[in-house]
């Protein structure tokens, strides 16, 4: 259980949950009538919180947050672009969301798991899980009603 580790971890969860906030930034600007803004806006904020926590975190054993996001999340929002421009409307910028929802589940799931994480650090990881989970679960039901009423 190495503080460089910890770091290493937090980090990695740092940067993508800056992707995560980009993207539900990017999506709230281009929805269809503004129907789900306030939700993407909603998801941001508590997203920036969560950024907050994991990288007050990382100060306290000695890290330096990212405070970018990645290239491959950059490209994932001119998808989503692409698939809303083509006719997907609000169906296509959900089905995104709930792809980078996925994504950022798998990368907390892996912190989760991984037995050299310090107690202390471990703690903060599953506390900002809890805002995953609820991301994660209400852009499926979103999606999934959007379709259902399609």
């Amino acid at each position: 259980m190495t503080t460089n580790h910890d770091v290493s971890k937090l980090d990695d969860l740092i940067v993508t949950t800056i992707d995560s906030v980009r993207g539900y930034e990017h999506s709230a600007k281009h929805a269809d009538a503004g129907r789900f803004v306030q939700f993407f806006e909603d998801m941001a904020d508590e997203r920036r919180r969560v950024i907050d926590a994991l990288s007050a975190k990382s100060r306290e054993l000695g890290g330096t947050p990212a405070e970018y996001g990645s290239t491959a999340a950059t490209i994932h929002r001119r998808v989503e672009d692409f698939r809303r421009v083509l006719g997907g409307g609000d169906a296509a910028i959900l089905s995104e969301i709930e792809r980078g929802e996925d994504y950022l589940k798998q990368e907390f799931d892996r912190v989760l798991a991984d037995e050299r994480m310090s107690p202390g650090a471990m703690g903060v990881v599953r506390e900002c899980y809890t805002s995953v989970l609820r991301g994660h679960d209400t852009t499926k039901k979103l999606r999934d009603l959007l379709q259902a009423a399609d």
